[in-house]
């Protein structure tokens, strides 16, 4: 449990989760679900032989959308760690969030890649398909 060790130790949880921090931190988690329920939703067009649809051309713009609003809330988080949390060792939280934006940067370049390739070629099959 939370109030074992560390700073929480004398609190109970109410206090606990009313950190204003821990509530950013919930909240932050959105664009993550978001995204991963995205790219599951991008597997089921994949599957139900839809890939070169609008609609997977939507679902990849979201989860860039997502990777990218992931990567500010975690700048956020890092901005708030390094310059208001005084007395603690901010190494640990800095390379897990750097390494977290690196993660969520790769997502929004590949889905912005797969995006316009998807777009060209949705673009391309309408084209095709006036064709007689």
């Amino acid at each position: 449990f939370p109030q074992t060790e560390g700073r929480a130790a004398n609190l109970d949880l109410i206090s606990i989760y009313t950190d204003p921090f821990i509530i950013y931190i919930y909240i932050a988690s959105t664009p993550f679900f978001v995204g991963l329920y995205q790219a599951f939703k991008l597997l089921n067009f994949i599957d139900g032989s839809y890939a070169f649809s609008q609609g997977a051309v939507n679902t990849l713009r979201n989860m860039k959308f997502a990777s990218l609003s992931l990567i500010g809330f975690i700048a956020l988080a890092l901005f708030y760690i390094r310059f208001f949390a005084q007395g603690d060792d901010p190494a640990g939280p800095t390379a897990l969030g750097i390494l977290a934006s690196f993660a969520a940067a790769v997502i929004a370049t590949a889905s912005a890649v797969f995006q316009k390739l998807l777009q060209n070629a949705v673009d391309l099959k309408s084209e095709n398909d006036l064709t007689v």
